[in-house]
């Protein structure tokens, strides 16, 4: 099983990008994370895409494309999702250069945050739902992965809280069995 994460965070110390490292030591053998960085992926520009994806652009929906389903971990900036996270769905929204259906279309989607504030990622959760059922991808589980105060959970980029690393296992191991 192959699973893509991708964070919406592009800050070098991010709690998300350390919720995703957290998910590569907690899932069971056999499965493999791989995390995608969107540094540098340029604004989606319907202009732009006319004349071609950028080979950036290329590289991530390949990417996605080629995984069994995506592991998104979403902060919350102002009360919704990054914009760093939204350029991404924007172009993984679009077919690719051989017109076939879009990368995000049916590809199984599981969502986790982390945030300092005392309700972790909710409401970006909400919203980031709600783009991708639109975008033709497929949110499970139901469960929410909320990391509050993830500055006392996180410590040196890992996710040291026994709690929240004993839940986050069971999450994406719940989110394993739907997939398989």
């Amino acid at each position: 099983m192959h699973i893509l994460g991708i964070s919406g965070s592009l800050r070098r110390a991010s709690f998300n990008t350390a919720l995703l490292h957290a998910a590569q030591e907690l899932m069971p053998d056999g499965t493999v994370i791989t995390i995608h960085d969107l540094h540098d992926l340029p604004l989606f520009d319907q202009d732009v895409e006319a004349q071609g994806d950028p080979a950036l652009v290329v590289a991530l929906k390949d990417a996605v494309t080629q995984a069994d389903a995506l592991l998104l971990a979403c902060p919350e900036y102002n009360g919704g999702i990054t914009g760093v996270l939204k350029n991404a769905i924007d172009w993984l929204s679009r077919p690719g250069v051989s017109r076939d259906a879009a990368p995000l279309a049916g590809k199984r989607v599981c969502i986790m945050g982390a945030s300092p504030g005392v309700t972790g990622t909710v409401r970006a959760q909400d919203q980031l739902r709600l783009i991708l059922r639109r975008a033709g991808a497929v949110v499970e589980p139901q469960g929410e992965v909320l990391v509050f105060q993830a500055h006392t959970k996180i410590t040196d980029g890992r996710l040291s809280d026994e709690r929240t690393r004993d839940f986050l296992a069971r999450h994406l191991n719940h989110f394993l069995e739907i997939l398989a």
